[in-house]
């Protein structure tokens, strides 16, 4: 299937585990910020585990939704033990089967819908590769049940984009008002307002304040 976005001298999407780009992301953001610099010197960057394929980085998106950390990392366990997380092999999985994983039937029809994105070539890891991060958007929310957040998630686990700042998540608003003394009671807004010093390098400071909340890197 051909993309409906054809690439353009523009569209050469830059990758963080790209040679040099991480160590290049950190010396961009050094003196910006105090509490920005301690937390980069604490931890090292990102490991980069494979998740397997963008269907299966969807699917734990979608299956991480509106859950805490532990809670989603339970049902994706029940959910591989049914067998390959594959377009195919989930659209041939009965209702019952991914209820009984624990998955709502909100979230069940979300799962469907993208195998059936996927199946059938509507959407393919080849051009989602190729995409801008708006062409990413794009094609990513014709789907049921991914919206901003799980597009976002997409963009910095899997395609390792450089550049996005997934406010809506509640991990990322706690670890900003904790470690910048001048957010504490900030809105939405003023967060987004604020990180825009950190351009074009805001996932590099999404990750390291996720880092900042958990013993354990963050995965999707």
């Amino acid at each position: 299937m051909n993309s409906p976005f054809p690439a353009g001298p523009e569209d050469s999407p830059v990758s963080l585990d790209q040679k040099g780009i991480w160590d290049k992301a950190i010396q961009a953001l050094k003196g910006i910020d105090v509490p920005l610099d301690v937390l980069m010197a604490r931890y090292d960057r990102p490991t980069w585990t494979e998740a397997g394929s963008a269907f299966q980085t969807l699917a734990r998106a979608i299956t991480g939704q509106q859950i805490s950390v532990r809670a989603a990392d339970s049902l994706w366990k029940r959910f591989s033990a049914l067998g390959a997380v594959e377009p195919a092999a989930v659209r041939d999985l009965s209702l019952e089967e991914l209820r009984q994983c624990g998955y709502s039937s909100r979230k069940v029809d979300y799962l469907k819908d993208l195998a059936r994105h996927f199946s059938t070539g509507l959407v393919t890891e080849a051009e989602l590769r190729a995409a801008s991060d708006a062409q990413v958007h794009a094609l990513l929310t014709r789907v049921h049940g991914i919206g901003r957040w799980s597009t976002e998630m997409f963009l910095i686990f899997y395609l390792r984009r450089p550049d996005v700042f997934p406010v809506a998540d509640l991990g990322l608003q706690r670890a900003l008002r904790l470690h910048f003394s001048g957010l504490k009671e900030a809105p939405v807004p003023d967060l987004v307002s604020y990180a825009e010093r950190w351009r074009p390098w805001r996932s590099v400071v999404t990750w390291v304040l996720w880092r900042s909340l958990d013993p354990v890197e963050v995965i999707y």
